[in-house]
């Protein structure tokens, strides 16, 4: 089941995508800064007794107007979503340029960490061991990080994206970014339903992550003043490392979705452009980076186009009783 179908009752008219990455996140975080309000924040002291009990008095007409004010809300920060995810990547302001060093910085030590744990040692034949933790170094390093330097960002997520985007499709001759959005729209249902499916967990946990920090942040604000009841601020914290935690894992799975789909589904793309079939990996690769280049940058192709020839026309009409069929009518 996919996270969409979860979401689908309560805003089927919306979507479930809006329900599960929109909805949800901020009516959590609306309705924890409105408990603390109802308990007396800000002030010097909280009574919880009264928070439920004046939540527990909501009228009918109340609780719709706090539904539908939730909905609003979710409904103006749902274009923010790649923005939400850009954040979370690493892409700042220029006057962060000092945390986007250290940062960078950060992940080029850990790459290099596990680069040297990838190297096997040359002096005697490894052994079994020594091979499988080598090997599994190797599919962390290229599953997390860019092979290209230029690329690398100060966050993991971060990184973790920038890998999918450099090397999906790149064994081929494809540029991933560009051809991606191409191969998507051929994919069978299956596959697509799997993409989506794990694109929607990404997005789900990146909005979770940035929701929470938020709801942090104004949670700390209010409860400035209430002593040791400011430690509350903590659990949505807490809840935003967990949900980032989680937005790396599931860009990993995204990523690996979407680099099986460029090894299983990439033939696909030629039928729809009316190309050949490349007849070996040489030719493929030559093919796939023309593409890529006209996609990118426009430059000319010399290819000629192969269009299927159309199916032979069926003739549905039948005899009439007693009456021979038309090839034997001829005869």
């Amino acid at each position: 089941m996919s996270l969409t179908a979860v979401g689908r009752p309560p805003t089927a008219a919306l979507g479930g995508r809006f329900f599960v990455i929109g909805h949800v996140p901020v009516c959590a975080c609306l309705l924890f800064v409105l408990l603390l309000v109802w308990a007396g924040a800000p002030g010097t002291a909280l009574n919880w007794s009264a928070a439920w009990q004046r939540a527990g008095a909501l009228s009918a007409g109340e609780a719709l107007l706090l539904l539908f004010g939730t909905v609003v809300a979710a409904l103006v920060l749902h274009p923010l979503q790649l923005p939400c995810v850009r954040l979370l990547e690493g892409y700042w302001p220029s006057w962060c340029g000092g945390l986007t060093r250290w940062g960078t910085r950060r992940q080029e030590r850990n790459r290099q960490r596990l680069t040297r744990a990838a190297e096997l040692p040359g002096d005697a034949p490894p052994s079994a061991a020594a091979t499988h933790l080598a090997g599994l170094a190797d599919s962390a390093l290229r599953a997390r990080f860019p092979q290209q330097s230029h690329l690398l960002r100060p966050t993991r997520l971060g990184n973790v994206l920038a890998a999918a985007e450099d090397r999906c499709g790149a064994p081929y001759g494809w540029d991933g970014p560009i051809a991606w959005p191409r191969l998507h729209t051929v994919l069978g249902d299956a596959a697509k339903e799997t993409v989506e499916d794990r694109r929607d967990a990404l997005d789900a946990a990146c909005r979770v992550s940035v929701v929470s920090a938020l709801c942090a942040v104004i949670s700390s604000v209010l409860l400035a003043r209430t002593g040791w009841w400011v430690l509350l601020a903590l659990a949505p914290l807490l809840l935003s490392g967990l949900a980032y935690h989680a937005a790396v894992h599931a860009a990993l799975a995204y990523g690996q979705t979407v680099r099986v789909c460029f090894d299983l589904h990439r033939f696909d793309l030629y039928p729809a452009l009316r190309l050949p079939l490349p007849g070996d990996p040489d030719q493929e690769h030559r093919v796939n980076t023309a593409l890529s280049e006209f996609w990118r940058q426009g430059r000319a192709m010399e290819t000629r186009y192969e269009h299927p020839e159309p199916a032979p026309e069926r003739c549905s009409c039948r005899p009439r009783r007693g009456e021979p069929p038309a090839d034997a009518a001829g005869g």
